[in-house]
């Protein structure tokens, strides 16, 4: 049955027979369609054998299906002026296309086709497989890619949550079409799913091409996602670099935490822009750095808070004092000003996102998958208005008393020891 969202009208929603979701949002004077698949299903879903499975799913999804080669894919598409992607995060896998309002069918057409009829031929694998390895060693080339995996391979220490999304050449290439197939089979499951559409569309059309094209799968239990456990750790890479690259962790939380709004915006204020106290201290007044930033990543069920930074050897000691040092004042005494422009700068990433066609139907599909209900705008901006200083320093200091994390890749030699740095975290 389709039915709307209280507070947003033009948003309706409705389930196909086998459980997966479908919500549309009608916007008028847009004359594209942006349309996508959104599967809760991604990195973290992977087995040890699986280690990069998901991503090379993304990539293989435009390589050929029981009807059309993947130059087809591409021209079906193109053709009519439209773009097709996919992306794969920790959690999720998405496989989107924007199209003119007239051609949505056509899309949903043709991502259903590279989800429910791939073919995974053999040669496209292999092709593919090594353009993903060309991939990984440019990332080993990339000494602040190389930093950021080792950061959440020891923040989450064995565990699929922490591992690179892209894999390890070992793994990557011993994958071929039954692995994809088991993997999709066991994690694609129609109750993780939702396909959205935004724009120039119509629900019930919309409604009866999705059921056309995702139909088919057949509905089936997905399997128990393993919690995931912040442990802290410290790995530090000892190479011949200019700078040593740093990220210091501690334990953050879900966005289903009650607090997830009062930690990121202790986050921003630390090293969110160009008026937080990290790139003041660090940047302004002592010139220790060309950049620092802090940031908080929340996933379904756990969170990590991060500052990273890049610095010379000989400037690495008094970085890490200014970190720590910083981040205690800001847990202690965080002003009003700063919660306000920290409210405002939330509230701007927030609204700016739903201001095209994409930002919205990725809001309602991701929303959807997290809370099975889409929240209205207004109801997250209160949430944002709602956080007071109290909660704000409450949350830095219970971030700042965790297990620190450390990642290191350079010069690190003088780098301070994770233990001194929890020890300066709680002074």
């Amino acid at each position: 049955m389709s039915r709307p969202e209280a507070s947003e009208p033009d948003i309706r929603t409705a389930q196909l027979a086998n459980g997966i979701t479908v919500v549309t949002e009608a916007l008028p004077g847009v004359k594209t369609a942006t349309v996508g698949i959104w599967v809760a299903a991604g990195s973290r879903h992977e087995r040890e054998n699986e280690h990069g499975l998901s991503h090379l799913i993304e990539h293989m999804a435009f390589k050929g299906t029981e009807r059309r080669s993947a130059r087809r894919i591409a021209e079906d598409i193109e053709n009519v002026g439209g773009e097709i992607n996919a992306a794969t995060s920790t959690e999720l896998t998405s496989y989107t296309a924007r199209v003119l309002g007239e051609h949505a069918g056509l899309a949903l057409d043709v991502l259903g086709d590279i989800l429910t009829a791939s073919v995974f031929d053999k040669v496209e694998l292999a092709r593919e497989v090594n353009v993903i390895l060309q991939e990984y060693a440019a990332v080993e080339d990339t000494p602040d890619d190389v930093v950021m995996d080792a950061f959440m391979e020891q923040a989450f220490a064995g565990q699929a949550i922490g591992r690179p999304i892209l894999g390890r050449p070992e793994t990557i290439g011993s994958f071929d079409a039954a692995a994809i197939q088991a993997f999709m089979a066991r994690e694609y499951t129609p109750g993780r799913m939702v396909v959205a559409a935004a724009g120039a569309v119509e629900h019930e059309a919309i409604l009866a091409e999705a059921e056309r094209a995702f139909g088919a799968i057949q509905p089936r239990t997905a399997p128990e996602l393993p919690v995931a456990t912040y442990t802290g750790g410290e790995k530090r890479l000892r190479r011949k670099l200019e700078q040593a690259n740093v990220v210091i962790g501690l334990p953050g939380v879900s966005f289903r935490d009650p607090t997830y709004f009062s930690t990121h915006m202790f986050a921003q204020a630390l090293g969110g822009g160009l008026t937080s106290r990290l790139w003041h201290e660090v940047r302004e007044t002592r010139g220790l750095a060309y950049s620092i930033d802090a940031f908080h990543w929340p996933f379904s069920d756990s969170g990590l808070f991060g500052i990273g930074a890049g610095t010379s050897r000989e400037d690495l000691p008094e970085l890490m004092d200014v970190v720590t040092a910083t981040s205690r004042a800001l847990a202690a005494a965080i002003e009003a000003e700063e919660l306000t422009r920290a409210k405002a700068q939330l509230k701007v990433s927030l609204l700016a996102a739903l201001e095209t066609p994409g930002g919205r139907i990725e809001r309602a599909a991701r929303q959807l998958l997290a809370w099975g209900r889409i929240i209205p705008a207004e109801d997250t901006v209160a949430l944002v208005d709602a956080v007071t200083l109290d909660d704000v320093r409450e949350a830095g200091r219970r971030v700042l008393d965790g297990p620190v994390t450390v990642a290191a890749i350079g010069p690190v030699r003088s780098l301070p020891t994770a233990a001194r740095i929890a020890s300066a975290f709680r002074a």
